[in-house]
């Protein structure tokens, strides 16, 4: 990848001029005064909305997605995260540049030329070289949804509301939190900018509550059903069963080395402390779990089997959740019960079936608990 950025003479530069997909990060590191900036590739009459857009990069394999990231330079002005409610004119272009759902010409200037440090992250997809902002401007106006105009001018609303809002109006899961995170949601007093790492996550456990009460309103599935897809040294597995809505995530790395894997979970009553063990790959699943089950108007526990091959590189969990739907859009193996579902199960995945019960807290409780009608 470095030697590959060597080439790239036209990211190495202090003045860019660039069609922003549009995109901009928040960093994380010195909370609460992070570096906030936009990406702009050296790309200009062009569409670059794929640079932005995880939703459609199961399209394509790993090196052009790559090369999508690794050409958005990204600019850096280190602000306090309660500026996002009184932005200078660096935050307030950033801000402007973010509620746009189409590409926007934006000039960059640069205190020195970019280079390329640490493009991974652990949730973030991965971005080029950066430097430090002098000024950036936007040269063409941004194509803003009424819908995100009206949510970002109205500062009564809380952000948890707004987003859902959003959601429900078509907009994209990707510009939702490109918005959240630049601090353009939420009451006046509350606004803030919100580390893109995190933004990912809360977005995606934002959409999940508003969406657990009208599932648990639903009749249950009658059968087990397994589905599954695979991509980008990722294989993603998706047990339903009958019963109330519950959820439980299994992650499985190093898989030669036969371990036992991390897992997080929540019975009917929801969870309240923070997934630690496979962090934001849980709440990058539940989110497809549920859409799914509130399209199909339908209530089931869910089990979700995450694999990580040798050839893996860190591109973000939207791979999770993108995967999660891909499988969750397919006609799924149906069981009539459980025997039949871990026949299947076996099938899908290479660790051995074992290995992941090992782990699991809800296949203890599909194997033990009984139900009224057995006594009927």
């Amino acid at each position: 990848m470095r030697s590959w950025f060597v080439e790239r003479r036209d990211l190495r530069t202090t003045n860019l001029f660039g069609a922003s997909p549009p995109s901009a990060f928040v960093g994380s590191w010195g909370y609460p005064k992070v570096l906030v900036g936009p990406l702009v590739p050296p790309v200009r009459d062009e569409d670059t909305s794929i640079l932005d857009a995880s939703e459609s990069w199961l399209d394509y394999d790993l090196a052009e997605i790559l090369r999508f990231r690794l050409s958005l330079v990204r600019g850096k002005a280190p602000r306090r995260v309660a500026e996002a409610r009184v932005p200078d004119s660096i935050l307030a272009t950033v801000q402007e540049g973010a509620m746009a759902s189409k590409p926007i010409d934006t000039e960059i200037w640069f205190t020195k030329r970019p280079t390329l440090q640490s493009p991974f992250s652990a949730r973030a997809p991965p971005s080029g070289p950066s430097a430090d902002i002098a000024k950036v401007d936007l040269a063409s106006n941004p194509s803003v949804p009424r819908r995100v105009d009206d949510l970002v001018a109205d500062t009564d609303l809380r952000a948890g509301e707004a987003v859902t809002d959003l959601y429900d109006h078509g907009i994209t899961q990707s510009q939702i939190t490109r918005i959240f995170s630049v601090g353009l949601l939420g009451t006046k007093d509350r606004r803030r900018l919100v580390p893109t790492e995190w933004s990912i996550t809360a977005v995606d456990d934002i959409l999940a509550k508003g969406l657990i009460d009208e599932v648990r309103g639903n009749p249950w599935t009658s059968e087990f059903e397994v589905t599954g897809a695979s991509g980008l040294a990722n294989n993603v597995v998706i047990l339903l069963f009958p019963g109330a809505f519950m959820f439980e995530g299994l992650e499985a790395w190093n898989l030669e080395a036969s371990p036992t894997p991390a897992h997080d979970h929540e019975f009917a009553g929801g969870r309240t402390a923070y997934p630690d063990q496979i962090a934001g790959a849980y709440h990058a699943t539940r989110l497809p779990v549920l859409e799914h089950l509130a399209g199909r108007r339908r209530q089931a526990g869910a089990i979700v089997f995450m694999e990580v091959y040798e050839d893996w590189v860190p591109l973000g969990v939207w791979r999770y959740r993108e995967l999660a739907r891909a499988a969750l859009a397919k006609k799924p193996s149906r069981f009539a019960n459980l025997n039949g579902a871990e026949a299947e199960l076996r099938h899908r995945l290479r660790l051995p079936l074992e290995n992941w019960w090992r782990a699991s807290v809800l296949r203890g409780y599909l194997r033990g608990q009984r139900r009224i009608t057995s006594y009927a």
